[in-house]
C-alpha cells in the first residue's frame, strides 16, 4: 500500500489506516465441522440433509455473474471457495489493509433456522467449536460471532453461557428473517444471556424462516431480495422496541448488519409519532421509541446508501450517531468496501476515526 492511494485525511508519515472490520464472512463446509458433530448427526445429514424453512425456495440465491456473492478476485488459487482459505484471506485483507481486528459472522453451514431443532443445536456447537479451530485461534486478529440454534432460546442461552467468557467470542449472531417477528419473548432468553454477559447481539440479514422477504409474497428477482433487506430489519427493530425487549434488557446492544440505515431516521420519526397517540397500548414504554433506537442500534456501513449529495448522508449519519456506526467489507462478497474510499472526502478524520475503529473498539472490548 502507498500513499498515493490513500485518502488526503488519512495520516501520510504513518501510511496506515486503522481498521476493525465489524462483518467478514468465513467460508466452512460441512467436512469442516463434521470433527465436532456426534455419529448420529453426521449419519442424519448424509440420509436428510438441513431441511430449511423455505419450503418455496428455487434457483440460486446469488446472481450467477457473481458466484457466492463474492469478488471475482477472492477465489483461493490453490481452490475452494471464497473466504474458505485463511492464508489468503490475511493475504487479500487482513494483512493488505492491515485490518486491526475482525468479526466474523457466519452464513452456512451453521443450523440456524433448519426445521430439526435438535439438528440446529448440534450445528451450532459444532460450528462454534470449529469456529475457535480454523479461524480464531490461528489469527488472534478474528474474533467470531456465537452461532445459536435461535428458534430454540434456552439452547441458545446455554450456547452463550458456555462461549462468553473465552476471548475468540465478540457477539452473539441472530439473522433477520426468524419464524417469528424477534421481539416475541420465545427469543427473550437469548437477549436476557447476551445482556447479562456483556455481549452484543449482531443481527446478519437474510435468514431461512419461511416467510417471504416482502409482505406480499416471494420476490422474482435477485435485487429485491437485497432491498427487502431494509425493510425486514425496520419490522424485526420495531418489534423489539414494541415489545418491550430494550426497556426490560436496559444493557442490551444490537448490530444490525448489513442492512443500510438510510432507513432509521424514518423509522424513528414514525414510531415516534404513532407513539404519541397509541402509547395507552405499549404502557411498558417508557420512552420515545427512536430514544431507544439512539441508546442501544448499532448499524454496520456496508452497504452504505450513496445519497447524491454527501451532505444528506452525513445528516442520515448524524441522525444514527456517530458513535453507533461501525466499519464493514463484507468480505469476500461482490460489494466489498474498501475502507479507504467508503466515506465521503468531507468526512472528518475525527469522524473517520470513530467510524472505522474506535466505535467497534468500544462495543466489542478491543484492547
Amino acid at each position: 500500500m502507498t500513499s498515493e492511494v490513500l485518502h488526503p485525511s488519512l495520516d501520510p508519515a504513518s501510511n496506515r489506516l486503522c481498521v476493525i472490520d465489524c462483518d467478514i464472512h468465513p467460508k466452512d463446509s460441512i467436512d469442516d465441522i463434521k470433527p465436532y458433530l456426534a455419529q448420529r448427526w453426521i449419519d442424519y445429514l448424509a440420509t436428510y440433509g438441513t431441511r430449511a424453512r423455505h419450503g418455496f425456495q428455487s434457483g440460486f440465491m446469488y446472481p450467477k455473474s457473481q458466484p457466492q456473492a463474492a469478488r471475482r478476485d477472492s477465489w483461493p488459487p490453490d481452490g475452494g471457495l471464497p473466504a474458505s482459505n485463511l492464508k489468503f484471506m490475511q493475504d487479500q485483507l487482513l494483512d493488505f489493509y492491515d485490518i486491526e481486528y475482525g468479526v466474523l459472522n457466519f452464513l452456512s453451514p451453521t443450523g440456524q433456522g433448519v426445521q430439526n431443532s435438535d439438528l440446529s443445536v448440534a450445528m451450532a456447537y459444532a460450528c462454534n467449536e470449529a469456529h475457535r479451530d480454523r479461524w480464531t485461534g490461528p489469527d488472534k486478529r478474528l474474533k467470531a460471532s456465537i452461532v445459536v440454534p435461535y428458534e430454540d432460546g434456552a439452547a441458545s442461552a446455554k450456547e452463550i453461557a458456555r462461549l462468553a467468557g473465552m476471548p475468540d467470542y465478540a457477539q452473539v449472531q441472530l439473522l433477520s428473517r426468524m419464524s417469528e417477528l424477534a421481539g416475541k419473548k420465545r427469543y427473550w432468553p437469548i437477549y436476557e444471556a447476551a445482556s447479562e454477559l456483556g455481549l452484543p447481539v449482531g443481527i446478519h440479514v437474510f435468514g431461512y424462516s419461511g416467510w417471504a422477504s416482502t409482505n406480499g409474497g416471494w420476490a422474482s428477482f435477485y435485487i429485491e431480495e437485497m432491498a427487502e433487506h431494509c425493510t425486514s430489519c425496520q419490522a424485526l427493530l420495531t418489534s423489539l422496541i414494541v415489545e418491550g425487549v430494550f426497556e426490560q434488557f436496559p444493557k442490551l446492544k444490537v448490530v444490525l448488519i448489513e442492512a443500510g440505515f438510510a432507513w432509521l431516521p424514518a423509522l424513528g420519526y414514525r414510531l415516534d409519532k404513532h407513539w404519541k397517540k397509541l402509547r395507552g397500548e405499549v404502557p411498558h414504554l417508557k420512552r420515545a421509541p427512536s430514544e431507544y433506537i439512539r441508546d442501544h442500534v448499532y448499524v454496520t456501513t456496508q452497504p452504505m446508501e450513496e445519497t447524491e449529495k454527501p451532505e444528506h448522508l452525513l445528516q442520515i449519519m448524524d441522525w444514527v450517531g456517530w458513535d453507533k456506526i461501525l466499519f464493514a467489507t463484507d468480505y469476500p462478497h461482490w460489494d466489498f468496501d474498501d475502507p479507504r474510499y467508503a466515506f465521503p472526502t468531507t468526512l472528518t478524520p475525527e469522524r473517520r476515526r470513530q467510524v472505522l475503529s474506535e466505535n467497534a473498539r468500544k462495543l466489542y472490548g478491543f484492547a
